[in-house]
């Protein structure tokens, strides 16, 4: 990555004022007619003795982490934001169903993370600093704390807000997650204060973060979040019954 494009993934994600990091992303598509199963049930594909493929977890050359069969035959990629309310909706209607599936081996599960916000970016930061097996399970506790962080952030105002993104790279991450109860939120789940700290100090790690989304969204043509891509194909869908009906649809049954 060059300097100047550092600069400039910085500059837009940090430019955001308060209100900003806290709208409201895509919303959901209108409810409608699911399109019946057509193809053929795909058997299940049993995971490795001792282990379920729910728990199953790696990081992908995409810059996500994947849940699941890393071969499996219908693969589901989600562009998801931890600021979007929309985004927190998907993961708990999904909670059970998804995870059922990608137990099955028919079905795998990324989660890619497109940062929108310094909030978000923050956050996302938090989500990856354990070992990658924590992932998932620390990405749906922070979208359940999401009204909890908006509140925090708010009461804090804009002042607080503009004085933490304004910090050096090095803490800007510390002050945010300070101001937005991140720390503790994530120290109540594993990750030391001292842990959290160390990784939100890496101001590359956070602009490649960054850089990511930025390329990914342009390459993909990613406007909003959820976002969804099944078998490299992108979905006009982001709604759990209909995310659910699609893949049922390509055999996931």
């Amino acid at each position: 990555m060059t300097r100047s494009r550092f600069r400039s993934v910085s500059s837009g994600l940090l430019a955001a004022p308060l209100a900003l990091a806290l709208a409201a992303c895509s919303g959901g598509t209108e409810a409608g007619e699911t399109t019946a199963a057509a193809g053929e049930p795909i058997a299940e594909i049993a995971a490795p003795e001792g282990q379920t493929w729910s728990e199953t977890v790696s990081q992908t050359e995409g810059g996500g982490y994947l849940m699941g069969n890393p071969e499996a035959p219908l693969k589901l990629v989600e562009y998801g934001s931890l600021t979007c309310s929309h985004c927190a909706d998907f993961a708990e209607a999904s909670a059970e169903g998804l995870r059922q599936m990608v137990d099955s081996g028919r079905v795998s599960f990324e989660m890619r993370n497109f940062v929108r916000d310094p909030i978000d970016l923050t956050a996302a930061q938090l989500t990856r600093c354990g070992a990658p097996e924590s992932y998932f399970a620390l990405t749906d506790q922070v979208f359940a704390y999401q009204p909890q962080m908006f509140e925090q952030v708010q009461s804090a105002g804009e002042g607080a807000f503009s004085s933490a993104v304004e910090q050096p790279p090095e803490r800007r991450g510390v002050a945010i997650a300070q101001m937005a109860g991140l720390i503790d939120f994530f120290a109540a789940r594993g990750v030391s204060a001292d842990q959290a700290r160390q990784c939100l100090s890496n101001a590359e790690a956070a602009s490649q973060l960054a850089q990511q989304a930025q390329d990914q969204g342009e390459q993909f043509n990613i406007t909003g979040t959820p976002t969804f891509f099944l078998n490299g194909s992108k979905l006009d869908i982001n709604t759990w019954n209909e995310v659910k009906a699609r893949l049922e649809n390509a055999g996931a049954r």
